[in-house]
């Protein structure tokens, strides 16, 4: 059975920092592009930050350029949070892209965790 599960999110202060993990299991992902999404309530579901397995090449969405960086390691995946901003505040998804695309829409990615929260407020 496939799952991806994340873990490391909580609720911080702007200009803080949080670390989420996502750990892959019921098959290997060492081909696949994996990514994070977020959603916040009433918006949809929009890009956070995609790594490819070729070229192990990554980008992110504008709004957390500088700010936060993915990172990937076997079958864990990491998105490292800085200078956190209330904007950030959202349910964060890893997802899992078999065609190791890496694109940007949702429906390009094949399995999906149950997602993990983050607030940013003071």
């Amino acid at each position: 059975q496939v799952q991806l599960v994340e873990s490391g999110g909580g609720s911080v202060q702007p200009g803080g920092s949080l670390r989420l993990s996502c750990a892959a299991s019921g098959r290997s992902f060492e081909y696949y592009a994996m990514a994070w999404f977020r959603q916040a309530p009433g918006k949809e579901r929009e890009l956070v930050a995609t790594i490819r397995w070729h070229g192990d090449i990554s980008r992110y969405a504008d709004s957390v350029t500088g700010r936060f960086t993915i990172s990937r390691d076997k079958n864990m995946l990491y998105l490292q949070m800085n200078n956190l901003k209330p904007e950030d505040t959202a349910v964060y998804y890893c997802a899992a892209d078999s065609l190791d695309t890496g694109g940007s829409q949702p429906y390009e990615y094949d399995y999906w965790g149950q997602g993990t929260q983050v607030t940013v407020s003071s």
